[in-house]
């Protein structure tokens, strides 16, 4: 029989891609909406700062929330 097609190198690549994946998406979307109101290169650098600050906190979210479903909720 075969064995599981990914690795688990496969699986923390793909991890590490999603999370730098969606920082730069919160990133940009803090840029994006810092550039719509206006705002000058400063504002609009902050803005971007602001997004990947909260871009972190959210994979690390999605992260804990991925482990804690796996484990079934258990603390062990």
């Amino acid at each position: 029989m075969a064995g599981p097609s990914i690795t688990d190198e496969d699986k923390r690549s793909f991890s590490r891609r999603l999370k730098v994946g969606v920082v730069l998406l919160v990133a940009a979307s803090g840029a994006l909406v810092a550039l719509q109101a206006g705002g000058d290169l400063p504002l609009v650098a902050a803005g971007a700062l602001g997004g990947a600050l909260v871009g972190g906190v959210l994979a690390w979210y999605i992260w804990w929330i991925g482990t804690d479903a796996l484990s079934g909720g258990r603390t062990e």
